[in-house]
């Protein structure tokens, strides 16, 4: 397996890890529906909302944040995988969609957390 997509596992660990302690509860990783996937699906601390958890993992921020990676395309991909998903578990409860950025070497990590980072594109 290539690198990238290890530091990339690593990053959703990392992320998965972080939401946990701030008591998300986890409910898929790495859900796929055909060509597109949802990094993580949690349900916040009050239980209430489903978080759509884009994971952005770089090993430095010189070039661009990693948020910015998440651009129009990617936000509609997620959320007709979001949509596929919350049909096949027959889910009707709020969603936002959110980005976790983990900036690291492998080893140190820091953790950002942007919740209701974007509103998909209708198109």
């Amino acid at each position: 397996m290539a690198v990238h997509n290890d530091y990339g596992r690593w990053g959703e660990q990392k992320a998965a890890e972080y939401l946990q302690q701030k008591g998300y509860t986890i409910v898929h990783r790495d859900w796929k529906s055909g060509r597109r996937d949802l990094d993580i699906t949690a349900l916040t601390p009050d239980g209430g909302t489903l978080a759509i958890v884009e994971v952005k993992t770089r090993s430095g921020t010189d070039v661009t944040r990693p948020e910015e990676a998440v651009d129009w395309r990617k936000m509609r991909s997620i959320a007709l995988a979001a949509d596929a998903y919350l049909r096949r578990y027959q889910m009707q409860c709020d969603v936002r969609f959110d980005i976790v950025t983990v900036v690291g070497n492998g080893e140190e990590a820091r953790v950002d957390h942007i919740e209701n980072a974007f509103v998909p594109p209708m198109r």
